[in-house]
């Protein structure tokens, strides 16, 4: 009995960890808004740890005023930067349309009578 339950368990977990193989891939490849947006969010939580750094940099002292007030700024129009860029790649994927996926029916014909 213990080994059923095994063999069950073993099948169970290999199928979970085979699903992202398993899944199709589209024929274009990856989405490069999606990997543009990607690169974009790490690029953003970066640009948030280095103004984090140099906010703490400054209170301990370690940077003086005038040079904190020049790096926070640059580093802050850097981030805004990165924003303005995934806002303007969010706004367009949402006006594209979903594609339908390859597996969907066909959708069926309007109906013409009043």
């Amino acid at each position: 009995m213990e080994v059923l339950i095994a063999i069950v368990l073993v099948v169970v977990v290999a199928a979970f960890v085979s699903v992202p193989l398993r899944r199709a891939r589209s024929a274009d490849g990856p989405d490069p808004v999606e990997t543009e947006l990607d690169d974009l969010e790490s690029r953003k939580q970066a640009k948030y740890r280095e103004i984090r750094d140099t906010e703490l940099d400054h209170a301990a002292g370690k940077i003086g005023d005038a040079d904190f007030a020049r790096q926070d700024a640059e580093l802050r129009a850097e981030a805004v930067e990165i924003l303005k860029r995934i806002d303007e790649l969010s706004k367009g994927k949402a006006a594209q349309p979903a594609p339908e996926p390859p597996d969907a029916p066909p959708a069926p014909p309007a109906d013409p009578s009043p």
